[in-house]
């Protein structure tokens, strides 16, 4: 999908962050838009601070826990503007912690916004992209902590590494089609993100201050601080992306070594395994 002008997009967690950050980038380039997000409140400051867009631009209720809630995102968005050409699976929370010590409830709040949120979004848009049959395309927030373990993530990185797998076969199942799909794998973005918990359930709640969670979380809204780029700078690669029909988005270039040092991890696994077979 190279054409942006007189489309629409739909972004999920679009009132914030790199949500946002997604909309203004697609509004600049000519399109229609549909924010769908869960706070209220952010919904309408976004609405306001983008008035300039005028009709452009719209905003509903969405929780994408729940698979009405994203149909009916949808449907919202086909009465505004008609056909969806891009969906951005992007909504995300965060929650860590050792992986032994982690609440059954945060893992279930955690997995039913990161990973099942992507499932609906894929099981409501892609019939309907299929069926109007123009280009489109479909953006899967993921996370560097999709491609590594990082420990005390262990709850986000494991939703996260199934979103780059489930981009991954989406991929092949639609490669015979008019939609590509991308996944995001960000760094560190200057976003509220690491707030997160605001959203979550009252049978999920924060973590001690002094806890080993809470010491993460702040150092986290410390790195975001220092070292985060912005939505802006994420949103134009994802643009580039889109434009070039790239599977994998990546916005911190610095982040490679970790990835090569898990191929070599992977390649002596294989080296091991050919070894053992020949001995």
């Amino acid at each position: 999908m190279r054409e942006f002008a007189g489309q629409t997009a739909l972004v999920t967690g679009g009132a914030s962050g790199i949500g946002r950050g997604l909309v203004e980038a697609f509004l600049a380039e000519g399109m229609n838009v549909m924010i769908a997000d869960i706070e209220a409140d952010a919904r309408e400051q976004t609405l306001g601070a983008l008035s300039r867009f005028g009709g452009r631009v719209r905003a509903v209720a969405c929780d994408v826990t729940r698979r009405e809630s994203v149909a009916a995102a949808r449907d919202a968005a086909i009465a505004a503007f008609g056909p969806v050409h891009v969906l951005c699976n992007n909504a995300g929370v965060g929650t860590g912690g050792r992986i032994d010590t982690v609440p059954p409830a945060a893992w279930e709040w955690l997995m039913g916004v990161n990973l099942m949120g992507v499932v609906h979004g894929l099981s409501e848009f892609v019939p309907h992209m299929k069926a109007h049959g123009a280009p489109a395309h479909i953006v899967n927030t993921g996370s560097m902590a999709g491609m590594n373990g990082f420990r005390g993530m262990g709850p986000y990185c494991a939703s996260k590494a199934a979103v780059v797998s489930l981009s991954e076969a989406l991929a092949s199942e639609l490669s015979d089609t008019a939609i590509g799909v991308s996944v995001l794998c960000p760094g560190s973005v200057n976003t509220v993100f690491y707030d997160s918990r605001r959203n979550a359930p009252a049978n999920v709640p924060p973590p001690p201050p002094n806890s080993r969670e809470g010491r993460a979380l702040a150092e986290g809204r410390s790195l975001r601080i220092e070292h985060g780029i912005s939505p802006a700078e994420v949103a134009a690669r994802v643009l580039q992306g889109i434009r070039d029909g790239d599977l994998y988005v990546f916005t911190h270039p610095e982040m490679r070594s970790m990835i090569d040092d898990r191929h070599a991890l992977l390649s002596a696994g294989f080296d091991k395994a050919a070894a053992f077979q020949a001995s």
